[in-house]
């Protein structure tokens, strides 16, 4: 009878409606979905899935694989179909990939089933965070730089119909993961 916490605390009068709900992190590569997502959930008590590492898992490659085997539809198919099962699910915080969030029916799935959070950042934290880094698919042929602004001017303006938005520029990890609470608790400054 005692086992399943989850029920009477997800059902207390009093409790925020977010927690109800998944809460999935939008927002550009690089912004630190998956690093502000492990700390957020470990902050409310929560799991965390990462919905790229669900994506591997279920094609048995990497998602770099996928792009250059089968290509990006094969890719963004399999994405909706994990995300529709993610945000159907328990409470858990979500990192989406840079491009679920602009696939009409993921943010349709996402915003009936969860909160929605982007983490925005500028131009020169994103290009500073993505050079780190050589897995990125989209930014395998140029110049980093003129993607991720190509990808700003095209995908920001659809990034803004999240729930909420949290900056998530230079600065300590935990503070966004604070910033994020705060949005969602109603009581971001």
């Amino acid at each position: 009878m005692c086992s399943d916490k989850t029920s009477w605390v997800l059902d207390t009068p009093g409790r925020p409606a977010w927690r109800s709900r998944p809460i999935v992190l939008v927002g550009l590569m690089g912004v630190g979905k998956s690093t502000i997502g492990r700390r957020l959930a470990k902050q409310i008590g929560w799991g965390f899935v990462d919905s790229d590492e669900e994506i591997e898992a279920a094609a048995g490659c990497s998602v770099a694989d996928i792009f250059s085997m089968h290509g990006e539809p094969i890719f963004r198919d399999l994405e909706k179909r994990v995300i529709n099962r993610l945000v159907a699910g328990e409470p858990i915080v979500i990192a989406t990939g840079g491009g679920a969030w602009m696939q009409e029916p993921v943010r349709e799935a996402i915003k009936a089933h969860a909160t929605s959070v982007w983490l925005r950042a500028d131009l020169d934290v994103l290009v500073e965070r993505v050079s780190k880094r050589h897995h990125r698919p989209l930014l395998e042929k140029g110049d980093k730089r003129s993607i991720m602004a190509k990808l700003m001017d095209e995908r920001y303006p659809v990034y803004a119909s999240a729930d909420l938005v949290v900056d998530s520029n230079k600065g300590p990890h935990e503070r966004v993961v604070e910033l994020v609470i705060e949005a969602l608790e109603g009581t971001a400054k």
